[in-house]
């Protein structure tokens, strides 16, 4: 049953039998597309809790946002060459079939993202409209090492007050437009409490997977697992300070696809808070739009 938060946890049992957790918001709700929220790298379900209430209550609309394995509720896995995108995407639909969710509109947010385009060759049927969130078929490898540099460097603070303090502090300047609710809501879905402190809500060891990464040369490219979603309804946010995804790459997106639409997050980086600035509206609408149109075939 939801609490009274606005949702539910859902538990589940992955093809390698690991345990896994997502929320689901607007259980009762039907007729219409559910809409399943996927996290960036170290990143979980509470990412998407404002969006998800107003998806749920506004738009009527059921949504599932997932943790993935090592992150947030889901169980971490003994072996860290299985945090990997392929592997995820299995999850993925192992946890739609156990809610019998055959056919969704997907929001991905960073890593999100490259797991829609994993899911769209394993199950295109399963993606009726996507939402890309600051992610395309080109990862910029600039960005990449941000994202790096500051997961390797995840602080330990004493207070969710000091949480606050360091990720202005790191991201700051690419994110004016957030208030300080922004940030507290951020810090409050980035840790969780423990007896020994406030700790990052993911396994530590989500690290290793990125050491190995060849920086210093352009990184492999989605193209081909980007156009095989031609005929998927695309609403793609890039974040106007995002230096993951290019201005070039959105523009290039823009002439592939053929049934697009983008949005810029003026004054935010990588990736926008979906929550803010009127994009659960536009989200919703986009949606809305996707759904009377037939979406996906």
């Amino acid at each position: 049953m939801p609490t009274e938060q606005g949702f539910s946890d859902f538990f589940y049992a992955a093809p390698d039998g690991l345990c896994l957790h997502a929320r689901i918001y607007g259980e009762a709700n039907s007729g219409r597309w559910p809409v399943v929220c996927l996290p960036g790298l170290t990143r979980n379900c509470r990412d998407f809790h404002d969006l998800a209430l107003y998806l749920s209550t506004q738009a009527r609309r059921k949504v599932v946002a997932f943790d993935y394995r090592g992150r947030g509720q889901s169980a971490y896995d003994a072996d860290i060459g299985h945090y990997n995108i392929g592997i995820e995407a299995g999850d993925i639909l192992a946890g739609l079939a156990a809610l019998g969710i055959e056919q969704a509109g997907f929001i991905g947010t960073s890593r999100g993202g490259l797991i829609i385009h994993v899911l769209g060759a394993m199950r295109p049927a399963v993606l009726k409209a996507i939402v890309l969130n600051d992610i395309g078929p080109v990862i910029e490898a600039q960005g990449l090492a941000h994202i790096r540099s500051y997961v390797d460097l995840a602080p330990r603070p004493k207070t969710y007050a000091e949480v606050v303090r360091d990720l202005r502090s790191t991201h700051g300047a690419d994110f004016s437009a957030l208030t300080d609710a922004d940030w507290e809501r951020m810090a409050s879905a980035l840790y969780r409490k423990t007896e020994e402190g406030l700790l990052p809500d993911f396994d530590s060891r989500l690290v290793d997977t990125l050491a190995g990464l060849d920086l210093s040369s352009p990184l492999p490219d989605l193209w081909p697992q980007f156009d095989a979603l031609a005929a998927i309804p695309l609403l793609v946010i890039r974040g106007a300070n995002s230096k993951l995804l290019s201005a070039e790459t959105l523009e290039q997106m823009r002439t592939r696809h053929t049934d697009i639409e983008t949005i810029t997050a003026d004054d935010q980086g990588h990736a926008p808070f979906l929550e803010t600035g009127g994009l659960p509206g536009k989200v919703a609408g986009f949606f809305d739009r996707a759904e009377r149109r037939g979406g996906g075939k």
